[in-house]
């Protein structure tokens, strides 16, 4: 037996959510809807988006909280006082306890903070304090006995007090009203006025009422039921129910008219069986203090959660209503439960173990089950199993049949048909084996099969749907996953990310719906399952909405209404939606624990919503930060850092998702794209003019205003006014300067141009001197070369004369030529020429080798022209042979190595 509360859903907060200790004493709201909790460790505030932690004023465990107009009142272990929001949004507080004068606060904690007229009531153990919040003084009320508990009800001041019972104060002063053993023993939880009459909740003996000064137990059906319970606290909400916090057994939720509604409890999804605190909000939540976390829970939500915490149910993949049961097929089997019972629990279906795909109702006669095993009927708690065929997905009326069925199978198409009270298999429809979880029956007796990785296929049937006479492709339609199939106003639709088509008899094709696929183009396609419900809707499911389509009735053009559930809270199936009708505007929803049921009818359309900006914090490159003033405008030193802005919007329906876009003037004029991040930041802005604005959204409406902040960039100190006149400056400086120098420079080249001058006339004479160097080494090698050729001549003349050589004149010839080939003046001509072109070579060898002949220097000198042997000969007019040999002599009278070159050597000099 699994149990089936409908709970409203739970919002839920623990102490590493918003950085505080388990334990939440009391809860309260400012008028921006803030949220503001007395933790362990000090005030909580939350803004819908963040937590904010402020420390204990002396580091005591906070107890009391209550926002009394703009000031945040506290109370804690022999102190209590009040915080307020200064410019930067931060809140400070200010202790009370000097202005008590001559009272005192010893070793006694503030459990309780009213509002009462002019006055703010803060409620000890044993004293109520009140403090005019006009002229900021005190009045005091004690009692020996310890006060349980304060009350105002009606502007009237009534309290408990332990052993005595309960106490109004009137004309300034206490007075015992009640002194019923029921309040002597017992301790007072609460106190309302319920039809003008008194009524109190007792923590162990349930509600009592003031008649004729009498306690009387309440007749109501509730009260023997809490009477079991041991109660902590309890509200009484807005519209005259009642919720119950108790120790050990979570919150009781009473109806008005006194009848039980529901329990939550942690087994249920409460965070914590203990209920330290309780506090509705301006929307109609309510806000729970436990003793561990803090959980909101949206008593007014069109939406209620069935969680199935213990796992036994499992995933919801259909549900149907079928003779006043609801039936609900999981991937774990087959469950009902009665509808007319709030809190009956869900049993399971014997024999139905496994993976349950649909649910289908046949004229209010039969309920078949299709499963992963095969196919049943089913009658309550009971099953019979009409088919083993695995896998069947579906269930289709054949047109003008009434008793036959189309299945679709993991391998195809069956026909079931009704005879003699039941159901059974009449036939596999044979030439078709692909699986056929989408499928339609047009009324010409095709059959359209869409299957996600082949595409949609149309099967054209014989008359008795025995076998697929033809399968023919779809072309037109592209095969992709979460496509479906479902018949809609006569027409057969296809879904998928690329629109909506129906298929035309007419043409045999599937075209597209372009009114239907205008109505779902700017949503988020996350899965094409369509639901055709029993009141003629069309849902379809996307990312941030389920949508239903339904067409006007004047028009009949076809409309859609968006209900923001996103899908990682509705925590479907992907390609698995499914959808049931209950009642009136009432829906089932399946989830992967459980289900949710909508109610159309609670929607709300016309909430209004506020977006805030919390904080601006500068955060420069040292990691150093500060916060900055709310205001409308702002500048900032332009520093490499980073500015952030905090945003929220304070709503806590946990099925609403708020969403934010901002733009930047100034750097962007493009709105962001939709996020869930409540704070944008901006790093290294240039200098320059800024327009932040930021917009909220809930679900699919608009925040009623925006956030709009205007800054400046303060332009870096290197351009700022005073840099850019020191620059005016500098740079006259600079120019005044630059003229000096100019000046200085134009002096020093003139008196320099006469220098330069005379070392162009200096370079000019050295250039001619170096070029009539040249010209005597130029003379100098032409001079040798003609000694050469002319000792080359007259060797080969003579060489020519000997050959005939029995003349007197020819001998004399000879002798001339001799003479001329040593003839000293060619010498002598050749050294003056040298000298002039290498006029210390003689002088260096001579000092380094001061034994060297006429001959050897004559010979370096032909070396240092560096003449070969061949040219040498000529020159000495010797031969080659004996050139080498000169050589080799000059070599020892030098003391050269055999290694050493001797040109080299003599080159060196």
């Amino acid at each position: 037996m699994i149990p089936a509360q409908e709970l409203p859903p739970i919002e839920k907060f623990t102490a590493s959510d918003y950085g505080g200790d388990n334990q939440n004493w009391m809860i309260s709201q400012n008028e921006d809807n803030y949220i503001y909790a007395a933790n362990n460790k000090g005030l909580l505030e939350y803004n819908g988006s963040n937590w904010v932690a402020y420390p204990s004023p002396n580091n005591t465990i906070l107890r009391a909280v209550n926002v009394i107009d703009d000031r945040i009142y506290t109370g804690c272990y022999e102190e209590f006082g009040y915080w307020l929001k200064d410019e930067k949004g931060l809140l400070n507080y200010t202790s009370l306890i000097p202005k008590l004068k001559e009272a005192s606060i010893n070793d006694d904690q503030i459990w309780n903070i009213l509002d009462f007229n002019e006055w703010v009531l803060f409620q000890s153990s044993h004293a109520l304090y009140f403090y005019n919040k006009k002229t900021e003084h005190f009045k005091t009320i004690t009692s020996e006995q310890i006060i349980y508990k304060v009350f105002n009800i009606n502007d009237l001041i009534y309290y408990h007090v332990a052993n005595e019972g309960i106490y109004l104060i009137k004309d300034g002063q206490p007075k015992l009203i009640i002194d019923d053993a029921v309040v002597v023993e017992d301790r007072v939880i609460n106190m309302f006025f319920v039809d003008d009459v008194l009524t109190i909740l007792t923590r162990n003996t349930g509600f009592f009422q003031l008649n004729n000064n009498q306690l009387e137990p309440w007749g109501i059906l509730a009260n023997e039921r809490i009477k079991k319970l041991n109660i902590f606290n309890s509200i009484r909400l807005e519209d005259n129910s009642f919720v119950i916090g108790t120790i050990s057994n979570g919150i009781i939720k009473i109806n008005n008219k006194g009848e039980f509604d529901y329990t939550i409890n942690q087994k249920l999804g409460l965070s914590n069986n203990t209920v330290l605190a309780l506090f509705e909000d301006t929307n109609h939540n309510v806000w729970a203090g436990l003793d561990n976390g803090i959980n909101c829970i949206n008593m007014t939500s069109p939406i209620r959660t069935f969680i199935d915490y213990e796992g036994v149910l499992g995933t919801v993949y259909s549900t149907i209503i079928f003779k006043d049961l609801l039936y609900v097929g999981t991937n774990q089997g087959l469950f009902y439960r009665s509808l007319k019972s709030v809190d009956e629990p869900f049993s399971f279906v014997k024999g139905t173990a496994g993976q349950v795909w649909s649910l289908y109702n046949h004229n209010n006669e039969s309920l078949i089950c299709g499963h992963h095993l095969g196919t049943f009927i089913v009658d309550k708690d009971e099953v019979e199993k009409i088919s083993s065929d695995l896998g069947a997905w579906n269930f289709k009326r054949i047109p003008n049949h009434d008793n036959l069925l189309i299945q679709g199978n993991y391998d195809g198409l069956y026909v079931l048909e009704h005879k003699n009270n039941t159901w059974e298999v009449r036939n596999k429809i044979e030439n078709f084996k692909n699986s056929s979880r989408f499928f339609e029956i047009n009324a010409s007796n095709q059959i359209m099969v869409n299957h996600e990785y082949k595409g949609v296929f149309v099967l054209n049937m014989n008359s008795d749907f025995t076998q697929t006479l033809e399968v023919v492709d779809v072309p037109e339609l592209t095969i992709g996953n979460s496509s479906s199939l479902e018949s809609y106003q006569g027409d057969i639709l296809y879904t998928s990310k690329n629109g909506i088509f129906n298929y035309k008899e007419a043409e045999h094709k599937f075209v597209e719906n372009s009114a239907l696929t205008d109505l779902i183009t700017s949503k988020n396609f996350t899965s094409g399952k369509m639901v055709v419900d029993q009141t003629g809707k069309l849902w379809l499911f996307f990312k941030n909405n389920i949508s239903y389509i339904t067409n006007d009735n004047l028009t009949n053009i076809p409309q859609i209404t968006d209900i923001a559930i996103p899908s990682d809270l509705r925590k479907g199936v992907l390609g698995f939606e499914n959808l049931q009708h209950i009642e009136n505007e009432k829906y089932i929803l399946g989830t992967v624990n459980g289900y949710l049921t909508l109610d159309l009818a609670n929607i709300e359309t016309n909430n209004t919503y506020s977006i805030h900006l919390n904080t601006i914090m500068r955060k420069d490159v040292d990691g150093s930060s500060n916060y900055l003033p709310l205001t409308e405008s702002g500048s900032f030193e332009h520093e490499k850092g980073i500015v952030s802005f905090g945003f929220s919007v304070p709503e806590y329906n946990k099925f609403q998702d708020v969403s934010y876009s901002y733009k930047i003037e100034g750097l962007s004029d493009k709105w962001s794209e939709w996020s869930h991040v409540s704070s944008v930041q901006f790093e290294n802005l240039s200098f320059g003019d800024y327009t932040l604005e930021v917009k909220g959204k809930v679900g699919n409406q608009l925040t009623e205003n925006s956030i709009v902040y205007h800054f400046e960039v303060n332009r870096p100190w290197y351009i700022s006014n005073l840099a850019i006149i020191l620059y005016m400056l500098i740079l006259v400086g600079i120019a005044f300067l630059v003229n000096k120098v100019y000046k200085f420079y134009y002096e020093r080249i003139l008196k320099h141009e006469h220098i330069k001058s005379e070392r162009a006339l200096i370079q000019i004479k050295n250039e001619k001197l170096n070029q009539d160097i040249e010209g005597k080494n130029r003379e100098l090698v032409i001079s040798t070369m003609s000694i050469i050729k002319k000792n080359e001549l007259l060797n080969k003349i003579k060489k020519e004369l000997k050959r005939t050589r029995n003349n007197k004149d020819i001998e004399s010839a000879i002798d001339l030529i001799d003479t001329n080939l040593n003839n000293n003046k060619d010498w002598k001509f050749f050294k003056e020429a040298f000298n002039n072109a290498d006029k210390d070579f003689m002088d260096k060898i001579k000092a380094t080798h001061p034994d060297l002949t006429p001959n050897d220097l004559k010979f370096c000198a032909y070396l240092r022209l560096n003449l070969s042997s061949k040219e040498m000969a000529p020159l000495l007019n010797i031969s080659i042979k004996s050139v080498e040999t000169k050589r080799y002599r000059l070599r020892k009278r030098l003391q050269l190595d055999h290694d050493d070159s001797l040109v080299n050597y003599i080159l060196k000099f």
